[in-house]
């Protein structure tokens, strides 16, 4: 074999080594460090009061939750003070909220999880595609697994005026986040992969309506809300208005008015960091509720869906990362205008999570909470490894544009030699 071909597969196969490294070791956080080395909680506080400090301006609440209960928590806010029972829009938070009365729902045996949703549904229907609608099940909706392709986000409305009703919002939503055309459709074939779907959670707020008979918002706060204590929670706007709401904040500091949602249930919850820490509490060992069975909890907090080769989601709960305990970091984010973020963490095997809730940085909670998961379990979180992926691309493409450059200089000079 001539030197020159040893060189190009030589040349080939550093570059696999080097996508695959970088790849793997980004994913497993080789490279990363914990934000304190510590085991101790307040030093993990600590620290996020350091980088809230340097990094934040407008409200931001926070609280650090062991077997169930809270051991630190704060506020902080850039305008009027905020604290513990302060109200704040969480955006897609909610879908984990929203997909209790789902459960709910099908507890009571109002609803079957393996079901077409059309079977429900007379005040709207999917628009015809190529797919089999009868593959677009809840269970799927609750996944983002049902070949749903609007992948909403909603940007919502200046007033309540504006808001369109369920169905005008599903066949086209005027306040679609940029780039979206805001119709609810089929686009891929239901159950064969992973594909975010606001819209479908939108579909799933219509569900709990026509099922129940109530509003979404009535039927929330009647059968998850109540039973658990949450009682600065809810979906109704003018309620929201009424308990009291922090502030809304740009990321330059300055503030906005809330908006109004039609999808309530895909990305306009308003609660507390409180309440928030109760309902993660009535989850964990030895929590007491009587809203869902703990046999529908852990089917919720289990793998319905993979992306990348990666565990991703449960029945409307996102799956962050192994917990070391033959299961996962559980929870969900929400992000929206003008700088909305919010996110919770939860291990259902141990009763630990974090919660954050802020306006005025656009990943801060995020960042936050996925710093607690790789602290907590030394695994890196999804998103943290989402967030990455910009950086990680570099490093790729800069290595691989190295190795080939001294591949080409060898072989260059290999094929001269060889002339001469």
């Amino acid at each position: 074999m001539s030197k020159i071909l040893i060189t190009i597969l030589a040349t080939v196969l550093a570059i696999a080594i080097w996508t695959g490294t970088v790849f793997v070791g980004t994913s497993e956080g080789w490279w990363k460090t914990p934000i304190t080395d510590s085991a101790a909680s307040e030093e993990f506080v600590g620290s996020v009061r350091a980088k809230v400090s340097a990094e934040h301006r407008g409200n931001l609440g926070f609280a650090l939750i062991e077997k169930g209960k809270v051991v630190d928590q704060f506020s902080v806010s850039s305008g009027e003070p905020v604290d513990e029972n302060s109200i704040y829009q969480v955006a897609s938070l909610g879908k984990w909220l929203t997909a209790w009365g789902v459960m709910v729902l099908v507890e009571d045996g109002l609803v079957e999880l393996d079901a077409p949703v059309s079977k429900y549904l007379t005040r709207w229907n999917l628009p015809d595609s190529d797919f089999d609608h009868a593959g677009v099940t809840i269970g799927r909706l609750l996944s983002h697994t049902a070949g749903l392709d609007d992948r909403l986000g909603y940007n919502g409305f200046d007033t309540a005026a504006e808001v369109q009703t369920l169905e005008a919002s599903l066949t086209r939503a005027e306040d679609a986040s940029p780039g979206k055309s805001g119709i609810v459709k089929v686009g891929g074939e239901p159950g064969a992969e992973w594909d975010y779907s606001g819209g479908g959670y939108t579909i799933l707020q219509l569900l709990v309506e026509e099922v129940s008979g109530l509003s979404f918002a009535d039927y929330m706060k009647q059968r998850i809300f109540e039973p658990l204590g949450m009682t600065r929670t809810t979906f109704d706007h003018d309620e929201a208005i009424a308990l009291g709401l922090a502030e809304n904040f740009t990321p330059n500091g300055k503030t906005e008015p809330f908006r109004w949602y039609t999808a309530l249930g895909a990305t306009s919850l308003f609660t507390s960091p409180a309440d928030m820490a109760r309902f993660v509490a009535v989850q964990s060992p030895g929590g007491v509720q009587s809203v869902l069975s703990q046999e529908t909890l852990t089917a919720m907090a289990s793998s319905h869906a993979t992306s990348m080769g990666a565990d991703v989601w449960g029945l409307g709960v996102m799956l962050y990362a192994p917990n070391n305990q033959d299961g996962f970091i559980i929870g969900h984010d929400g992000n929206n205008e003008p700088a909305i973020n919010t996110a919770v963490r939860f291990d259902p095997a141990t009763g630990d999570g974090v919660i954050a809730l802020e306006t005025g940085s656009s990943l801060l909670a995020t960042e936050i909470a996925g710093e607690w998961v790789f602290w907590k379990t030394g695994n890196v979180d999804n998103l943290t490894f989402a967030m990455a992926l910009e950086r990680m691309f570099l490093w790729i493409i800069t290595g691989c544009a190295i190795i080939l450059l001294v591949g080409l200089v060898i072989g260059w000079r290999q094929w001269r030699n060889r002339r001469v």
